[in-house]
Formats: structure tokens, sequence, C-alpha cells
């Protein structure tokens, strides 16, 4: 428990565009929020200082999460800092398009380390703490639509976030009923133009709702699994209806 009583949230890519805007909305729900960064101090330090208005005990910490030596550490400031931890975002990513011809083992650890190897560490610590509570505790993945999809140009990325799905469904039944394991996977938001080699009329197209999300209702797929006590195991595919094609 913190100082303020305020239940503790553990957050990876807390400093980008929509993790901000996710680590913002948890801290509105009376959580303390602490977040890792790796690039982009500026960024990371204008996230926790909008954090500290609504969540004064909020901090960050430096961490390469493809290293789990970093993670630890990081994990390790954590328990210097709090005393509980009742949710985890894992929602740090490396996201890039590599040729398939073209992929290099560089290309491949960049990806998969980070986003697959990091991501399992990661919920490793926080299942680590989260099992000696008496309490029930949360855990998200953070994944994308692409793992269910045949992406060209994508593959490191995509397979890594089919992994993390398929992780999320090991953690679940590993730690039921202490905690809850579930997966958001975004289809196509709008504040990510581009992300897709598609025109967006195209991409539209495929989209049985006609239209790109919008970063709230990521938020709200969020929010709806910090309340829930009955859902776990389950990716939810907030994408608009696409995989639906």
């Amino acid at each position: 428990m913190t100082a303020s009583g305020r239940k503790v949230c553990f957050m990876t890519g807390a400093s980008g565009k929509l993790g901000s805007e996710i680590a913002l909305s948890v801290a509105g729900q009376g959580y303390t929020v602490f977040f890792t960064w790796h690039h982009g101090e500026e960024k990371a330090g204008e996230t926790l200082e909008r954090l500290r208005w609504v969540s004064p005990e909020s901090a960050m910490v430096q961490c390469d999460i493809s290293k789990p030596s970093e993670i630890a550490a990081a994990f390790g400031r954590f328990r210097e800092l709090y005393e509980r931890l009742d949710l985890l975002v894992a929602g740090a990513s490396n996201f890039y398009p590599t040729r398939l011809p073209e992929v290099t083992e560089t290309d491949w650890d960049s990806l998969v380390d980070t986003n697959l190897k990091g991501t399992f560490f990661t919920m490793q610590e926080a299942a680590g703490i989260m099992q000696k509570q008496p309490f029930m505790s949360r855990i998200i993945t953070m994944t994308d639509i692409s793992a269910g999809l045949v992406w060209k140009n994508y593959a490191p990325y995509t397979v890594s976030k089919a992994g993390i799905q398929h992780l999320t469904k090991i953690f679940a039944r590993e730690f039921a009923p202490r905690i809850l394991v579930n997966s958001v996977a975004p289809g196509t938001i709008s504040m990510y133009p581009g992300r897709e080699e598609e025109p967006e009329e195209k991409l539209i197209e495929k989209i049985p709702l006609h239209k790109t999300g919008d970063p709230l209702d990521i938020v709200r797929t969020i929010l709806f699994l910090m309340e829930s006590e009955y859902i776990t195991g389950e990716v939810i595919n907030v994408d608009g209806g696409r995989m639906l094609f």
C-alpha cells in the first residue's frame, strides 16, 4: 500500500502516445503508477509530471525490457517504493517493418526480445509479487490484431505479438484464481497513421464499423478489465470488427 492508501500499477511503455493515455486513465481510477521508459527521457518526464497531478506518489525508472537483468532491477526499485502490486500493464513494444528476405538477426532480436521476451520476464516478476498477496490482482498485456493476421513485411513483429497472446493464456491458467490475466489487441487506431501499408480508405473498407479506432476505445477496454472479476485468459480485439473478415 502506498502512503496515500492507493492501489499500485506497474506499467511498461507508458511514455508513448497510447501508453501515456493509458497511464493517465489508470491514475484517474485511483492508482499510483510506476512505469518504465527506455528512450525519450523528456517524453517520459512529461508523462510523469502529468501523472503526479492526480497521483503524487507515481514514479518512473529507465529500463531496457529486452534485458531481464534490467527488468529485475526495475522491480527491485518498485519494491523499495511500494508494498503492493494491483495491476501490471505490459505495453512496451518495438515496431518497424522488416522485409522477409532481408530480416537480420539484429532485427529479430530487436523485435522479439523487446516484445516477447521482455513481456514474459515482466509478467514473471509481477506474478511473483501478486501470487503472495491476499487479494485479486490483474495483468493486462498489449498485443495487436496482427497476431491473427498475415501481414507482409512484419514477420518478427507479428510473431512476437502472437507469442504474447499465448503467454497471456498460459499465465491466466497458471495463476488462477489469484491473478486475472488478459490481453487487449488494438486494430487500426487513429493516432498511428501509416502503421499498415495500405491507404487509410482501403483499410476502412475492411472494418465493418467503417472507421478507425480512437485511443479511448483502448483505454475503455483496459478500464473494463480492471473492474471485471470473471474474465481471464482472453484476448479482446478492439478493431471495429476487422477480424470478422
